[in-house]
């Protein structure tokens, strides 16, 4: 076919005509391997012109043809398999399928058989694909446009809630539901309890004698605990929890608490009162975990929160021996103020972290309580920067340390650890939050 036919532009019945058209129209029938319907051959002319639907695109051909005493057959498509004359019935699966969720847009998908595959490209090989439209494209769309109109829901084709699925192998109608993402900050209040999942090193969560047959290192966790709250309420699959760092298994997370996004996967509501699920959180989880200022958020917060570089405020408790004057604490806090420390990994996560030697600095240290045997203070620093090991020096892996700066035969050791707050850059989080929320 020429490719000065037409421009791209609503097509008239008279351009239709045209010679070039017909002819091409006529060889598709005559090479052909049988009937082929309105749609299939009205597709192959799709990228011609606009405004024009391929079933009337190929109905005009037919009346052309039929005008000019050609002979044509009538009967099931051999392109599509008359599936363009069954097209209420896989609309009627598809709203019944949607019964099963809460959505505001959806968009519509294909997986096409091996068979239809074979025919298009028979198809193509007889009038060549430059003008031709995908099958599946049209029936995505044709479909749409119908659930549409029957939903009143919107198709979307960038950010839907859901994808309604045409598995024309199995000949059913599946969903794709996309996740639902909300951005809070969660306390923790119990020591000993993990941020997520954590599975039994020797059996990896299979189940063993060592881990009491349960798959996991500590009975639950914060995730665990967050979810088993929420899941219910937003009829999903399961949850993840994307934090914003995370505390020691032994600190609580206190203050303000830890930024976070839980992803809901495989929602069937989307819609749940988020100030309800905070009180919920809080009643089930008394003592152990709550969450503050619930609001949903886009997919892109994760890496929001994942890569954000937040500093941290820890309130530490530290056992010295020997005993050393206030006065000589408060000098070495004192250096540690505005100081850089040269860290290597701690020898407690060298199993899982890659052995290097990383810079972060002490922004305020000061003591708070100076009463034996144990002494409180409060470290103000860089994200990343171990608590345990700025206290203990961690055998001179990291430097400079409070042990140390208190003298050559002094060990200080962390005994009770707080972080008491994490500062995310609020106002440059409350922009990204208000332009997720446009989103929305």
């Amino acid at each position: 076919m020429s490719n000065q036919i037409l421009p791209y532009r609503q097509l008239t019945r008279k351009e239709l005509e045209k010679a070039e058209i017909i002819e091409e129209a006529r060889e598709i029938i005559k090479e052909g391997l049988g009937p082929i319907c309105d749609n299939c051959l009205g597709r192959q002319f799709a990228k011609i012109g606009s405004g024009v639907s391929n079933a009337k695109r190929g109905k005009i051909l037919r009346e052309v043809l039929i005008e000019k005493g050609e002979g044509v057959e009538e009967g099931k498509c051999w392109v599509c398999n008359g599936l363009f004359e069954n097209l209420e019935e896989w609309v009627s699966r598809a709203l019944e399928k949607l019964k099963e969720c809460e959505f505001d847009s959806f968009l519509v998908g294909t997986k096409v058989s091996g068979m239809l595959l074979e025919n298009e490209e028979l198809m193509w090989e007889i009038a060549g694909a430059s003008y031709a439209e995908p099958l599946k494209a049209e029936l995505n769309r044709e479909i749409g446009k119908r659930i549409e109109r029957e939903t009143g829901k919107i198709a979307n084709f960038e950010r839907p809630n859901l994808v309604v699925l045409l598995n024309l192998w199995t000949e059913k109608v599946e969903l794709q539901v996309n996740s639902v993402f909300i951005y809070g900050r969660y306390r923790k209040f119990k020591r000993g309890l993990p941020q997520t999942r954590w599975l039994c090193r020797e059996c990896r969560g299979r189940g063993c004698e060592h881990c009491n047959y349960t798959g996991k290192m500590y009975p639950e966790s914060v995730e665990e605990l967050i979810s088993s709250s929420i899941l219910a309420a937003f009829k999903g699959e399961y949850t993840v929890l994307h934090g914003c760092g995370r505390e020691d298994i032994d600190a609580r997370m206190l203050g303000s608490g830890r930024p976070f996004v839980v992803e809901i996967k495989e929602p069937r509501r989307r819609k749940v009162d988020l100030r309800m699920l905070e009180d919920k959180v809080r009643e089930e989880n008394k003592g152990k975990v709550e969450v503050v200022g619930l609001q949903y958020v886009k997919r892109e917060m994760v890496a929001k929160i994942k890569n954000a570089k937040a500093d941290k405020a820890y309130r530490v408790g530290v056992e010295i021996k020997p005993k050393v004057p206030e006065k000589d604490l408060e000098n070495a806090l004192d250096t540690l103020n505005g100081a850089v420390i040269e860290q290597r990994t701690p020898t407690r996560v060298l199993h899982r972290r890659a052995d290097m030697v990383r810079r972060r600095k002490v922004h305020s240290a000061k003591l708070i309580s100076f009463e034996e045997p144990v002494f409180f203070m409060e470290i103000r620093c860089d994200g990343g920067l171990y608590i345990k090991e700025l206290i203990s020096g961690d055998g001179g892996r990291t430097k400079p340390n409070l042990s140390e700066l208190l003298g050559t035969e002094v060990e200080a050791e962390e005994k009770e650890l707080d972080v008491v707050d994490v500062f995310l850059f609020e106002h440059e989080l409350k922009n990204f939050l208000l332009a997720q929320v446009f989103l929305l």
